[in-house]
C-alpha cells in the first residue's frame, strides 16, 4: 500500500504539494494582516479591507481569485495589495522546493521516505519556513515580529525532535543532524538553562526583575523621539539580569552532571534516550540560537548607547534554532548581514534610506543553510579532521 501510495508520478505530488502551499499562503496573508492588529484568526471571515464586504469562497481561491477578479474587490473596486498574491505563490514555491530537497535531490543525505518517518521532518521545515514568511512580511510592514509566531515554531521544533526519534532511528538522526540531539553534556546545559529561566520568569512575575523597555512601542522604524528619556544601558543590564539565572543554572547542571559517581551514571543513562536526547537537544539549540542575538543585542546597546536590533529577532533565530540546530543556526546568523547589506544598498536605492527590518535577512540566512545543511557539515567535519 505503502510503495503504491508512493509510486504516484512526480508531477502530482508537485501539483499537490504547490496548491496546498498556496491554501497555506493564504492563511498566512490572514496572520500577517490580523496577528500584529491583535484580531481573531479565526472570525469574522476574511473581508475587503476597504469596504468590509466579506469575501465569497470563490473569491478566495489562492492565486486564481486574484488573477481573476483584476486586482480590485468585486464590489468597491478597491485595489488589492500585490503582497497576497506573491505570499501565495512564495508558499507554494517553498512547499514543493523543500519536497525536492528532502525526497527528489541528493543534498540532503539521510532523509527517510516520506512514510517512512520523512513526512514529520518536512512538517518541522515547513512550519518554520512559513513562520518565517510570515514574521519577514509583518517585520517589513511593521518593523515587529510577534512572539507569538515565534513561540509556535519553538514548540513544534521541540515536539518534533522528541516525537522523531520514535520514527526514525536515532542513530540516523545524530548522524546526518536531521533535527537537534543533545549529548550528555549539551542536554545537561539545556536542562540547567529552561531551570534557570523558569527561575527568571518566576522573578518577573513577582516583580522582582523589571522587563526590559517596558512601555508601548509604536509600529514602524526606529525613531529618536524617546532616545533622550531612555537609558538603553540601563535597559540591556536589566536584561543582563534576566539571564544571570539561565547562565547560572546551565552551568551548575553541567558540573552536576559531568561529576563523577552515580550522578553521572544516571545521567548518561537517561539523557541518551532518544526522545529526551531529542528534546533536549532541540532545547539546547533554542538557547544557543537566543544567545547569539541576544548576545550582539547587549553588547551593542552597551556600546552604543542605543537599542540594537529587537527581541524579536532574539526569539526568531531561538525559534529556527529548535527546528535546525546551534550549528546551522550559527551559520545563519553570520549569513544574515549579507542579505541585510544587499537590502539596505537597495533601500538607499530606491528609498534614499538605509534603515531596513533585520528579520528578513535572518529568514534568508536560515532557508540558505537548509539548503546548505549538509555542505556545513561537511565543511566542519573537514575542519575538524573527521574526514
Amino acid at each position: 500500500m505503502q510503495g503504491s501510495f508512493m509510486e504516484l508520478p512526480d508531477w502530482f505530488w508537485i501539483t499537490f504539494t504547490f496548491a496546498f502551499g498556496c491554501c497555506i499562503g493564504s492563511f498566512l496573508n490572514v496572520v500577517i494582516y490580523r496577528l500584529p492588529r491583535e484580531k481573531s484568526l479565526v472570525k469574522p471571515p476574511s473581508a475587503c479591507p476597504a469596504c468590509g464586504r466579506h469575501i465569497q469562497f470563490y473569491d478566495n481561491i489562492p492565486l486564481i481569485s486574484y488573477l481573476m477578479l483584476g486586482r480590485k474587490c468585486r464590489y468597491c473596486k478597491a485595489p488589492i495589495s500585490p503582497r497576497y498574491f506573491v505570499i501565495e505563490l512564495l508558499t507554494g514555491l517553498m512547499f514543493v522546493f523543500t519536497y525536492y530537497l528532502f525526497f527528489r535531490s541528493n543534498l540532503r543525505a539521510g532523509v527517510p521516505a516520506f512514510l517512512s518517518g520523512g513526512w514529520l521532518l518536512y512538517l518541522v521545515t515547513i512550519i518554520l519556513l512559513s513562520v518565517l514568511i510570515a514574521s519577514s512580511a509583518i517585520d517589513i510592514e511593521l518593523w515587529i515580529i510577534p512572539l507569538w509566531l515565534c513561540w509556535f515554531a519553538t514548540a513544534v521544533g521541540i515536539i518534533g525532535s522528541a516525537v522523531v526519534p520514535l520514527l526514525i532511528d536515532y542513530k540516523a538522526i545524530d548522524g546526518y543532524r536531521l533535527l537537534p540531539y543533545a549529548s550528555a553534556d549539551t542536554a545537561a546545559l539545556a536542562l540547567g538553562a529552561a531551570v534557570g529561566l523558569g527561575v527568571s520568569m518566576l522573578l518577573l512575575a513577582t516583580g522582582l526583575l523589571k522587563r526590559s523597555y517596558d512601555f508601548p512601542e509604536e509600529p514602524g522604524p526606529p525613531t529618536t523621539s524617546h532616545e533622550p528619556r531612555i537609558n538603553h544601558r540601563l535597559e540591556a543590564l536589566r536584561e543582563l539580569l534576566f539571564l544571570a539565572p539561565v547562565i547560572v543554572g546551565a552551568i551548575i547542571a553541567y558540573l552536576m552532571a559531568g561529576s563523577a559517581g552515580p550522578i553521572r551514571e544516571f545521567w548518561l543513562g537517561f539523557s541518551q534516550k532518544p526522545a529526551v536526547a531529542g528534546l533536549l537537544g532541540s532545547i539546547f539549540a533554542y538557547f544557543i540560537g537566543c544567545a547569539i542575538v541576544w548576545t550582539s543585542r547587549i553588547l551593542g546597546t552597551l556600546g552604543f548607547g542605543k537599542e540594537a536590533m529587537g527581541l524579536g529577532d532574539v526569539h526568531l533565530m531561538g525559534a529556527a534554532a529548535a527546528c535546525i540546530g546551534p550549528i546551522p543556526i550559527t551559520v545563519a546568523f553570520f549569513a544574515a548581514p549579507f542579505f541585510g547589506l544587499t537590502g539596505a544598498f537597495v533601500q538607499m536605492f530606491f528609498k534614499k534610506t538605509r534603515q531596513i527590518p533585520y528579520g528578513p535577512s535572518l529568514s534568508l540566512g536560515i532557508f540558505t543553510v537548509i539548503i546548505l545543511h549538509d555542505r556545513i557539515f561537511g565543511y566542519f567535519a573537514w575542519m575538524r579532521g573527521w574526514q
